[in-house]
């Protein structure tokens, strides 16, 4: 992955960093709803900065978004496919850095649980999810009803924050709702997974999850503006 980056100007410059831009770049789908969203603000999002406020936790009532970054690789071991996270911000809030991984959703589930994932061993998988545990530090043998996809975008923000030194890390779902059905299947699944760490998941809100070595870990859940699944 290169260590340069382009500016991006309007949320249609985003396409083109897409794994399979024709597939998932398409009106009501996330990729086009998070980029419309977060590119008109030019900042973290009304509703985002809302949960951010309501959380209750110093450090997320005044964040300062510093650098952001669309669809951003972290290479993981284990594999040639990084980690491609929807949006990577670097952020400041009380005065400290948070790392934040920005996960969006429409009508989508979190891929494969770990169970499915691990049958198509194609090499190396078993190093990667012993070092996704490791960051997090859950056991990798209690984590197969959990989605793959939530594991190792939640482990990216607590990778880059340790590369940054930053004392925080954030793993949010911007999530948009099409389908009740769809949307309520993400959140149990989002839910689900939380209960790893024995927290409970609710909608638009943020979570302490655990200090993992010098990083404080949160999670959390915003329910994004629908107008954007019209963009």
């Amino acid at each position: 992955m290169s260590r340069f980056f382009i500016p991006i100007n309007n949320p249609e410059d985003w396409k083109p960093l897409l794994a399979e831009p024709d597939k998932h770049w398409k009106t009501g789908y996330s990729a086009k709803a998070l980029a419309y969203s977060w590119q008109e603000a030019d900042d973290f999002p009304a509703d985002v900065k809302m949960v951010f406020k309501n959380s209750g936790i110093e450090l997320f009532q005044d964040v300062e978004m510093l650098l952001a970054f669309p669809e951003y690789k972290v290479p993981l071991p284990g594999g040639k496919r990084a980690s491609q996270n929807d949006i990577f911000i670097l952020a400041k809030g009380n005065g400290q850095l948070i790392s934040i991984t920005v996960e969006g959703k429409v009508d989508e589930s979190f891929g494969e649980l770990i169970s499915k994932w691990r049958l198509k061993d194609e090499g190396g998988k078993k190093e990667r999810l012993i070092f996704l545990c490791g960051q997090l530090t859950l056991d990798s043998s209690a984590v197969d009803h959990i989605h793959y996809q939530l594991l190792h975008r939640t482990a990216s923000a607590v990778i880059k924050a340790k590369e940054f030194n930053a004392p925080n890390a954030l793993m949010v779902v911007h999530a948009f709702e099409k389908t009740k059905e769809k949307y309520n299947e993400s959140f149990q699944a989002y839910c689900q997974f939380l209960s790893l760490f024995d927290k409970r998941g609710e909608e638009d809100s943020i979570v302490f999850i655990r200090t993992l070595d010098s990083v404080d870990l949160y999670c959390g859940w915003v329910r994004g503006n629908k107008k954007y699944l019209e963009k």
